[in-house]
């Protein structure tokens, strides 16, 4: 399938660019200027390119790049994972199973000395097409395609094999197992190993670790990739006949390039004291909490834990953490007495392992949302309701 060259032209790139922060919905009731084009395709551009502004800052400032549609876009791994993800691995050959909009395979690309996307939606794979040669990257083969298809007819191995299943439509609103995406991995996953001894499988951070791990075999490594300190995706690491324990990893990425990690073994049970708030409060961030690795850092970090089940550690002094961390000004029991010091005022509400909403609280006890205070809502050891007043420590 060929893509739309009438898009490329001139007058019509000048009209996406000038209108990127335009509303499609407003451009809409407007009269086509170019009557001799599809319109909607040209919304379609421009809806899709403002999305990219931000998300795929090399494609937006690529002229002359093409784009699917929006949902397209909000599916893809932004520039920031797919930088680290390739990062990860290294060989001479990748084949990118799900290749979609090509963000990933384009900087597997840029660590290998020849990658293969493959894509069945052939009108996407032209775009993929297109962009890769404005952009001059000279070793991505394109197929247009069943990955797997790829696989039967060149018979050829490959150092790594990446996948990135989708959720099927009818499975909408139902517990997320990687069996019911497409491809199914488990199924498939013997008759890729014909073909390689190590893949990477990225999924969305819906997906529980415990169960991936149940579903799969072989899985060496486990890593959750926040960006700003919430998750984007989980990358489940194979390497064929691997018996190892299963490490998982938690990574914060943050826009000045730098990354936040921690490493610990899978299921590793560690003893964890419990106590009474102190004089510092520690919340971990959203990719330690994913990675249920929170115990073993307070661990080793010597913290003490609020409770069994509220995730918030407390220490008599200050240190580093991967996460929030905030100095407790005041502790007092959750009753209508000492509420109603609250009352009125504006501050951040947290709950932690709390029988109450943040939204039912705030309506309840007339609390404004802004401020410096930060008040957590949490039960500690013996199951007392407490407050803790306290004011976020600046990193």
């Amino acid at each position: 399938m060929m893509i739309d060259h009438s898009l490329l032209e001139p007058d019509v790139q000048d009209f996406i660019n000038a209108h990127l922060s335009t509303p499609v919905s407003v451009l809409a009731l407007q009269k086509n200027p170019f009557p001799h084009l599809d319109y909607k395709r040209i919304l379609q551009q421009i809806e899709s390119k403002a999305k990219a502004a931000q998300k795929l800052p090399t494609w937006f400032n690529t002229p002359l790049c093409l784009y699917p549609s929006k949902i397209s876009i909000e599916q893809t791994s932004s520039e920031i994972t797919a930088s680290y993800k390739a990062q990860t691995i290294h060989g001479a050959s990748l084949i990118d199973l799900t290749g979609g909009f090509g963000v990933d395979a384009y900087y597997f690309s840029q660590h290998f000395q020849s990658v293969v996307h493959c894509e069945q939606d052939a009108q996407l794979s032209a775009i993929v097409a297109h962009n890769i040669s404005t952009m001059g990257v000279h070793n991505l083969d394109l197929f247009s395609g069943d990955g797997l298809d790829y696989l039967h007819e060149k018979n050829t191995r490959f150092d790594w094999i990446y996948i990135d299943p989708s959720r099927r439509h009818e499975e909408k609103g139902k517990v997320f197992f990687l069996r019911d995406c497409a491809p199914n991995v488990p199924e498939l996953l013997e008759e890729y190993f014909k073909y390689t001894n190590q893949i990477l499988i990225k999924t969305a951070p819906l997906l529980d670790i415990s169960a991936a791990l149940q579903e799969l075999k072989f899985v060496s490594e486990v890593q959750v990739i926040a960006v700003q300190n919430e998750v984007k995706e989980l990358l489940f690491y194979l390497c064929k006949n691997c018996v190892d324990a299963v490490r998982v990893t938690a990574v914060t990425l943050f826009k000045t390039d730098s990354a936040s990690l921690f490493t610990h073994e899978f299921g590793l049970r560690v003893p964890i004291e419990i106590e009474a708030p102190q004089s510092y409060l520690y919340e971990p961030n959203a990719a330690l909490m994913k990675s249920g690795g929170y115990d073993v850092l307070a661990h080793q970090l010597e913290l003490k834990k609020l409770h069994v089940h509220t995730h918030l550690f407390t220490s008599t002094t200050l240190i580093e953490y991967p996460g929030r961390r905030f100095q407790i000004r005041r502790v007092f029991p959750y009753q209508k007495s000492e509420m109603k010091s609250l009352i009125g005022k504006k501050g951040h509400v947290a709950t932690r392992n709390f029988p109450e909403s943040v939204a039912d609280l705030r309506k309840k006890w007339k609390i404004a949302d802004g401020g410096t205070s930060y008040w957590f809502f949490v039960s500690l050891e013996k199951g007392q309701k407490v407050v803790l007043e306290t004011e976020k420590i600046s990193d």
